[in-house]
């Protein structure tokens, strides 16, 4: 009856599963574990009729004329540009690290400290803070100091549940500072929120006739692979197509070398019959509170004239795989890249199983980057 299966129904598998269907003519059957399409960019109104996102904040930048494209075909946009501030000691600060936010920490030395900068480095300029940490200059590696301790430091041992001592500093020295006043968290060509939410848009992705999606359907449950045979199996009958795969590549194999590290979120909802919680969409929390950020949903959503309001708060946690858990953010390290090679050595002597996406590549991936490698895959194959 198909010709592909794929597993898993975010932007990975769905970009695949209408390229294959409309361009190659395929007869595509889409299973997902979850009760609703979308992954992790699925969106819903709450209960007071704000446009929150299930599984945190998902702001669609890129530089691809291509991947904008694309899915513009899908959805018309609501032009957002994404500004974050931290909350450093109770005082809102752009980030990441700008010319306004020189300017508000150092005041009246600023406009010495900009001269220095944009001297140095060129206006416009990303400068990362490992290059000012080891400049000649005491007051540039003051700012590198202050960006580190203030912005960078306390808010990733939160998130990747590090002491200071385990941070990488090639990772800390990647952090920019911006010689501009530009103030938007991204300075990508195309930015924007689709107008109805990712859920519709998803919605018209998936609307072709060549398309077939099982939700609350695990895929090990009816997917079987006989590695030693080079075989796949679908509900015990023997297939021949190609199998696009965007799950947990440990899972699917019931974690027989181990469970690969993740990290994960808790997300804590929150209403308020007022009408802002908060100055911006996000506010990054960088030296205090348990959680990372809190995210304020109409914001993203263009709902401003509602007079209340939705939030969340993000608290970062070890992935354990416990239910309800969701692996979100792979911890990358020559170990537990090491492990996940044993898992894709299992699946490569099988040409048409495919794997794609953040859990089934083990690496991070932002919506426009997985866009593109689904529409690749499906021109492969």
């Amino acid at each position: 009856m198909y010709d592909s299966i794929i597993i898993g129904c975010g932007f990975a598998g769905a970009v695949a599963a209408r390229e294959l269907a409309e361009k190659k003519g395929k007869k595509v059957l889409i299973l997902d574990s979850r009760d609703h399409i979308g992954g992790n960019c699925y969106d819903r109104y709450d209960e007071f009729g704000v446009l929150i996102h299930q599984y945190g904040p998902h702001i669609f930048h890129t530089n691809s004329k291509r991947v904008y494209d694309y899915l513009s075909r899908f959805t018309d946009w609501y032009e957002f540009s994404h500004k974050v501030v931290g909350n450093v000691h109770g005082k809102e600060l752009p980030i990441p690290f700008n010319l306004n936010t020189l300017e508000m920490v150092y005041g009246e030395r600023a406009p010495e400290l900009e001269k220095k900068l944009v001297a140095q480095f060129g206006e416009g300029a990303r400068v990362p803070i490992l290059e000012l940490m080891n400049h000649e200059d005491p007051e540039l590696k003051e700012i590198a100091d202050f960006v580190y301790e203030n912005i960078f430091l306390k808010y990733t041992m939160k998130q990747w549940g590090k002491s200071p001592k385990e941070i990488d500093p090639a990772v800390s020295g990647r952090v920019p500072v911006l010689l501009s006043r530009d103030n938007r968290y991204f300075q990508d060509t195309y930015q924007g929120m689709p107008l109805d939410g990712y859920t519709a848009l998803f919605e018209k992705l998936l609307d072709h006739e060549n398309i077939e999606v099982r939700l609350n359907c695990q895929g090990k449950d009816c997917l079987r692979l006989d590695l030693e045979q080079g075989k796949i199996y679908f509900e015990e009958q023997r297939f021949e197509g190609d199998v696009i795969f965007t799950g947990a590549l440990d899972e699917f194999f019931d974690c027989r070398f181990g469970r690969l590290p993740y990290r994960s979120l808790e997300f804590c909802f929150e209403h308020y019959d007022k009408p802002f919680f908060q100055s911006h969409g996000v506010v990054n929390y960088t030296v205090s509170e348990e959680y990372t950020r809190i995210t304020e949903f109409k914001y993203l959503s263009g709902q401003m004239e509602k007079e209340d309001t939705t939030i969340v708060k993000e608290y970062p946690m070890a992935y354990e795989g416990k239910d309800g858990e969701i692996p979100y953010y792979a911890i990358n390290n020559p170990e537990n890249d090491g492990l996940f090679e044993k898992y894709r050595g299992l699946v490569e002597k099988l040409p048409k199983f495919h794997l794609l996406g953040r859990l089934a590549e083990y690496k991070y991936y932002n919506i426009d980057a997985i866009v593109e490698r689904a529409l690749e895959l499906a021109e492969r194959i």
